[in-house]
């Protein structure tokens, strides 16, 4: 490493470069950190006899976005009054002396409360607690209705605690770690975009256009996750940003798009067409990576979208050529199964028009409520 080099990375404008890449991650650290040693302070100001489960709840409830921490928080509580409630009254209603007594009575706590979570995942403190009241306090009478309250004050406690660090200590909206989301899919569409087509009108790799496919759709499934979390903020009042069902659907759809084009391209086009669809299709292969990059990067940062001329103009440039060779019948001489592919390709690069103007328009909709 040079002298020069390591004068470039010390410099301060470097290192608070690496500090911004890494913002969100930095905000969550301080976050669960935070909620977790004002909650241990409060309890013992409180005077709680079991601290750690208020504590534990404080770390569980802290999520990345202030959406997530709101329905952590939502799920916990409602889960440690019910299985509370519930491992109260088995309790009472059924004693338990021996090891068989106390194992139907875990049964009949257990049961009910596991077909819930097996509806419901989101509650799985449920069973814990009411396992946890039947067997710590079996038989104490009013004893174990004083320790399911302090139970549930320490979990309500913790869960508090944690929703107000995350409103007030470096809050992360949804939004934006969706926008972010948004941005890495788009991100790795324009890598399938040069996959499929940088080699022109042949077939790509099949197993490598599947694994980026894989990961496309898993990071818009996060991208889902997320949305649902911003939802949440909107219905709370926490955020007026746009409704965030549009934004993925959209991205839902480009992803199709891309399929329908990986399709088309599975085997070669016949040669007369191949001819006569190469130029318009290597200017859409340069036009449209960079499409999907710069609207992915104005959707993290919430600016103005791009202009969408170039890749506009590739498109139709490629329906002209496609309809001039309409015109001229070369398709009437090709097998059915070519032609069916050859207007394959063409509803796809007719959708990917289309799907990109409405992401600019949600881009554009963010922009405005910045």
């Amino acid at each position: 490493m040079t002298e020069q080099t390591k004068q470039r990375e010390m410099h301060p404008s470097s290192v608070f470069d690496r500090l911004a890449r890494y913002r969100l991650e930095a905000g969550l650290t301080v976050r669960i950190s935070a909620a977790g040693l004002i909650t241990f302070a409060v309890a013992h100001l409180l005077g709680l006899t079991q601290i750690y489960w208020a504590v534990l709840t404080a770390v569980i409830v802290t999520q990345a976005s202030v959406g997530g921490s709101l329905k952590a928080m939502l799920d916990r509580f409602v889960g440690t009054i019910g299985g509370a409630g519930w491992g109260v009254a088995v309790t009472l209603a059924i004693p338990h002396p021996g090891v068989l007594s106390t194992g139907f009575a875990l049964a009949v706590a257990l049961v009910p409360l596991a077909a819930v979570v097996a509806i419901r995942p989101n509650y799985r403190i449920a069973p814990v607690t009411a396992a946890i009241v039947l067997l710590a306090y079996p038989n104490q009478g009013g004893g174990v209705v004083e320790a399911a309250l302090e139970r549930v004050l320490e979990i309500g406690l913790g869960s508090v605690i944690a929703l107000g660090v995350a409103l007030l200590v470096s809050p992360t909206r949804a939004q934006e770690l969706l926008c972010a989301a948004g941005r890495d899919a788009l991100a790795l569409m324009a890598d399938q975009v040069e996959l499929l087509l940088g080699g022109g009108v042949g077939p790509p790799d099949s197993a490598a256009v599947q694994a980026l496919h894989d990961r496309i759709r898993m990071t818009i499934e996060r991208a889902v996750a997320i949305a649902d979390e911003a939802a949440r903020e909107r219905r709370s009042y926490i955020t007026d940003a746009p409704d965030p069902e549009p934004l993925v659907r959209t991205l839902r759809r480009l992803s199709h798009d891309l399929v329908i084009i990986a399709r088309a391209l599975s085997a070669p086009l016949p040669e007369t067409a191949a001819a006569r669809l190469a130029r318009p299709i290597a200017a859409i292969a340069g036009a449209l990576p960079a499409e999907f990059n710069d609207i992915g990067a104005a959707l993290a940062s919430r600016s103005a979208p791009p202009d969408l001329t170039a890749i506009t103009d590739a498109l139709a440039a490629f329906e002209a050529e496609l309809a001039a060779v309409r015109r001229e019948g070369v398709t009437r001489e090709l097998p059915e199964e070519a032609v069916e592919r050859i207007f394959g390709l063409a509803f796809g690069f007719e959708q990917i028009g289309r799907n990109l103007s409405e992401l600019a328009s949600r881009v554009r909709e963010l922009a405005d409520r910045r």
